[in-house]
């Protein structure tokens, strides 16, 4: 479960941010992540429920997951197109030399804190 350890190193940056800051407690938490980090939506959920819970400054932080859907461009024809993990084909000329635009991101939004 490597959500366990995505959920681990976000608190880290999380509750070294607001301790520099002073806050007293961060209340919400948005991370952007794509499709194909493989992230399963529960067992995130599961690691930031019981690891919150470990320190006062984040116990009962709310998280906010922004999906983002994988887009690609191809490399032949130029063609912008959405598609699944398993399906990359340009939709426009059949080509599989693609390039991915986004769905790989796992980004720290926002933070939203209590002095």
């Amino acid at each position: 479960m490597h959500e366990l350890g995505i959920v681990s190193g976000i608190l880290e940056t999380v509750t070294a941010a607001a301790r520099e800051a002073g806050a007293s407690r961060v209340v919400a938490v948005t991370l952007r992540v794509g499709d194909l980090r493989e992230v399963v939506p529960e067992s995130l959920d599961f690691a930031w429920e019981v690891l919150t819970e470990e320190d006062p400054v984040t116990c009962g932080c709310k998280l906010e997951v922004e999906e983002i859907h994988p887009r690609s461009r191809c490399l032949a024809c130029g063609e912008e197109f959405d598609h699944d993990r398993f399906h990359v084909r340009c939709p426009a000329c059949g080509g599989r030399d693609t390039h991915l635009l986004r769905g790989r991101e796992l980004d720290l939004v926002s933070m939203e804190v209590e002095s």
